[in-house]
């Protein structure tokens, strides 16, 4: 019989996984730089310009509300979608355009039911939350969750299909819609509800353009088999239901602790809050790019029996992850102050605290980047969904207690604390399905915190010299000459394979 060849534009898995790692991992990052950047700008045009924190905080509750909502719109199926593509790209059973199909259906039937509910009830939730200003923004939000989820699938399915380069593509149009729609409408004088538009227009033109992206390149209806393989549409399902827990853990975890912060503490609170996260999801980017792009080839390794390798895969991109989030976070906890009244402004000086509480989510986050959407492609999603869910259960509990003792300090402490013990869990759950060496894993790691106290007491003579963000650039490149030359210096940092890796 003939091997049915791959759905049009999807990569052949016999391709090098190191190769296809590579393409994948280049590609996501360009974008996710342009995305940050972009999102860079727009947080400190917003912050810093055009809104005081407490309008910024209102901004980021509605959002941070709507998060939640998601949840619901779109369960688990996009990454389930993506794992069933995943599992049948290199058969010859015409499955792929089947799986499409079902996800694609499954995720709007779910979206309309949310987007009715919410059109509903968004006045009793925002007088649930404490906070009838929000009202009009979950009204709008509306919109929001029905285009935030189509393009949660498209992003799933583009990694599935080991087409990172287009969820690049459509990641970097919305970061670039999203900017240029939300300081236009608010330099007009529409304020917090005109950047939320412009968040909502973004996520729609790069739903426009991801939608034309995939049927074009990927889905392809005369690749489809006559029907679909019983009980497939059964398993997509119910594969959703763990990866629903694990993404509503994820988003308890990362969202609820703003609106919290908004209802217990106080919107300009939640404004500053949200500053310290975005300053942490920046300084995540490259590990958040390597790991969507490293997520499918582990499961591929994983899936065809190279155990060994996916192993080894995973030990090369953790030592990389430390050695370069363990000096960064260091750093980040030195240089905070000068950042954040240099970046936002002095108005954003109640923020300091909390960036260096953060510095140890961004670590930790980092690792959990490149190791948690791995097991979903390994089918290992039950395992952590469990500890996700219970730590998110724990992080909001934390977070009813700390915050009104200790503001949004207190809120980043719970995060810290409970993200922790989470990604040493996942980290667990890996090696026990590939086998990693954690006595090789624990020197290097030693050798890495060598690196970072050497670079951090370079820093810590220099931030004296701090006087303008001028003087600040000047000494965060300073840290980094050092990194890299200790880095190299020890062995870890292999100058030919990264230029290799780069180019």
């Amino acid at each position: 019989m003939t091997k049915r060849r791959p759905p049009a534009g999807v990569s052949d898995v016999s391709d090098d996984p190191i190769a296809t790692l590579r393409r994948g991992a280049s590609a996501s990052l360009a974008a996710s730089v342009l995305d940050k950047v972009a999102n860079v700008v727009l947080v400190v045009l917003l912050a810093r310009v055009l809104l005081t924190p407490a309008e910024y905080g209102l901004l980021n509750v509605a959002l941070a509300a709507l998060s939640v909502v998601s949840i619901l719109a779109t369960l688990g199926l996009p990454k389930s979608t993506a794992r069933y593509v995943n599992d049948h790209l290199d058969g010859d059973s015409g499955q792929v355009p089947h799986v499409l199909r079902t996800g694609a259906t499954a995720v709007g039937l779910t979206t309309v039911v949310v987007v009715l509910a919410l059109a509903v009830f968004h006045r009793p939730i925002a007088d649930l939350l404490g906070q009838p200003t929000v009202a009009p923004f979950l009204l709008v939000g509306t919109l929001y969750v029905a285009v935030r989820a189509g393009f949660k699938f498209l992003n799933a399915v583009f990694q599935g299909v080991n087409r990172v380069d287009l969820s690049a593509l459509t990641a970097g149009v919305n970061g670039v819609a999203r900017v240029a729609f939300a300081v236009g409408l608010v330099a007009i004088g529409l304020g917090a509800y005109g950047a939320f538009l412009g968040y909502v227009a973004g996520y729609a033109v790069a739903v426009a353009v991801g939608g034309v992206l995939l049927l074009g390149r990927v889905y392809d209806a005369g690749d489809a088999a006559a029907e679909m393989e019983a009980g497939l549409g059964r398993r997509l399902v119910e594969y959703a239901v763990p990866l629903t827990a694990t993404r509503g853990a994820n988003v308890l975890d990362k969202k609820v602790d703003v609106v919290l912060v908004g209802s217990l503490a106080s919107l300009a609170a939640a404004g500053y809050y949200t500053v310290a996260k975005q300053l942490s999801d920046i300084v995540s980017m490259p590990a958040a790019s390597f790991g969507f792009a490293l997520s499918p080839v582990l499961g591929e390794q994983s899936g065809t029996g190279d155990r060994e390798r996916a192993a080894r895969l995973y030990e090369q991109s953790l030592t990389y992850v430390l050695l370069c989030y363990v000096p960064a976070c260091l750093g980040l906890v030195l240089v905070a102050r000068p950042t954040v009244v240099y970046v936002f402004g002095t108005a954003y000086a109640p923020a300091v605290p909390v960036v260096q509480v953060f510095s140890g989510f961004i670590l930790v986050n980092a690792i959990n980047k490149i190791t948690s959407d791995a097991l979903d492609y390994m089918g290992r999603a039950r395992a952590r969904a469990a500890v996700k869910s219970a730590m998110a259960v724990s992080n909001a509990g934390l977070n009813v207690l700390l915050i009104p003792v200790y503001g949004a300090v207190g809120a980043a402490a719970a995060t810290v604390f409970t993200y922790t013990v989470y990604t040493g869990t996942n980290v667990y759950v890996i090696h026990t399905e590939l086998g990693l060496r954690p006595l090789r894993l624990v020197r290097r790691a030693a050798v890495v915190c060598g690196i970072a106290l050497g670079m951090g007491a370079v820093v810590t003579l220099a931030l004296p010299l701090v006087g303008g963000l001028g003087t600040l650039f000047g000494v965060v490149g300073m840290g980094v000459g050092v990194w890299a030359v200790l880095g190299v210096s020890s062995g870890l940092l292999d100058v030919d394979q990264l230029r290799t890796f780069v180019r």
